[in-house]
């Protein structure tokens, strides 16, 4: 990679948690502060990145109260059919009609730049860092979004089948620096020392493919995926530059639990946060 492309931005996913990522974001485009060759996006992340390639103000954090309301998106009675309890494909729908997503200005944002987001493959289990265009930008911030047991658990997208990219690589720092990323900044939706175990969605994920053993793995693994790249943050190789923004105590909203309230009060903080962090890179 070109040295002058060492710049990236990593922004976690996280369902509703993402109204704080959006904070985060728009403090970045109130203040004109874009100083990156690179973004990673990772399920919710990947819609608060397009969002901010383009540079859409507050646009992100209207599509989450939107879809926070939206008796379609979620139904609950829907939860053991076919579309899941969320109706991912309506992000379609959302990016193209109710909060429409600007996609010829996201594309110009982004020339000689590098966009990935982060999905699962679903028959081999191993992460895949789809390049979106004009033609499947939205299906690629699908397929990095469809969550297991809860949206439809898999979307097509160039022949193959793809779930949520926080099952396979949730913090894609590694990565980022095997691409030649030295400076990474990291939006993080989950307080930096916290580490995870697993979860029930995960347990239950490793006993539904027990006949599976690549998807089975995932779901057996993927917590200590995520603490491993907790660590390698912690204690990156040597010049290399990770920088995180993240809540200093665990946020308002959930991944599926939220209110008016804390989807606002998450936003503010993440704004805040935003602004102090310009403000400290610009001492620097």
């Amino acid at each position: 990679m070109n040295e002058r492309r060492n710049a990236c931005l990593i922004v976690e996913g996280g369902g509703f948690k993402t109204a704080f990522t959006s904070g985060v974001l728009d403090a970045f485009l109130s203040q004109n502060f874009n100083n990156f060759n690179g973004y990673l996006g990772v399920s919710g992340g990947a819609i608060a990145v397009s969002y901010f390639l383009s540079e859409q103000f507050r646009f992100c954090f209207n599509a989450i109260e939107l879809l926070a309301v939206d008796q379609h998106f979620m139904k609950f009675k829907r939860t053991f059919g076919n579309e899941g309890m969320m109706d991912i494909d309506y992000l379609e729908k959302v990016a193209k009609e109710k909060v429409p997503f600007d996609i010829d200005k996201a594309l110009e944002n982004i020339q000689d730049k590098m966009v990935a987001f982060v999905a699962t493959n679903r028959k081999y289990g191993n992460p895949e860092y789809l390049n979106p265009d004009k033609k499947n930008w939205i299906n690629s911030v699908i397929a990095s979004s469809t969550l297991p047991f809860v949206t439809k658990g898999k979307h097509k997208f160039g022949g193959k089948a793809y779930f949520d990219g926080g099952w396979s690589d949730p913090l894609p720092v590694i990565w980022a620096t095997e691409e030649g990323f030295n400076d990474i900044t990291v939006i993080r939706t989950s307080p930096q020392e916290i580490k995870t175990s697993q979860s029930w969605t995960d347990y239950f994920g490793s006993i539904y493919f027990s006949k599976r053993p690549e998807l089975s793995k995932v779901f057996t693994t993927c917590y200590d995926n995520y603490n491993q790249a907790v660590d390698f943050m912690k204690k990156p190789p040597k010049g290399i530059i990770i920088n995180q923004i993240a809540p200093d105590q665990v946020l308002k909203s959930g991944t599926y639990s939220y209110s008016d309230k804390t989807i606002i009060d998450d936003y503010r903080y993440g704004l805040d946060l935003g602004i102090n962090y310009i403000m400290d890179r610009n001492k620097k």
